[in-house]
């Protein structure tokens, strides 16, 4: 099966297109990745073409320029953290989100507030079962 979720390099050109209320060219996002992510403008193309193969970004072309185009999310960041969650629970444990809870409750140190949050997700959680 083909991925359908950005990789972690991927994930980075995402937060910056997630973080714009516009379109951005290749350009662009090299320019905002400087410092960020020490890739080259080669490879950020790369990353952006196997987003676009992915659906998870398209582009509109350019109305002055027909060589340059601006990209801009297709799907939300919430959408990707979700499909990233069920494909992290159902490689590494099979399915079972109870085996996930319990192994990040178990190796993490949450805060009491952290605690208190968790306990709430899981009422909702229960309540919406129903």
């Amino acid at each position: 099966m083909a991925e359908k979720t950005p990789s972690e390099n991927e994930w980075i050109i995402m937060e910056i297109l997630w973080n714009q209320d516009r379109t951005l060219t290749a350009a662009e996002i090299i320019q905002q990745l400087k410092g960020i992510k020490d890739v080259s403008p080669k490879t950020i193309r790369v990353l952006i073409n196997r987003l676009l193969k992915k659906g998870i970004i398209d582009y509109q072309v350019d109305a002055k320029d027909s060589r340059i185009y601006h990209y801009f999310p297709v799907k939300s960041k919430e959408t990707c953290l979700t499909e990233k969650s069920e494909q992290f629970l159902n490689s590494y444990f099979g399915g079972n989100p109870m085996g996930m809870v319990a192994t990040l409750v178990r190796h993490e140190h949450f805060s009491q507030e952290e605690r208190n949050e968790l306990i709430q997700i899981l009422k909702e959680g229960q309540s919406k079962d129903r």
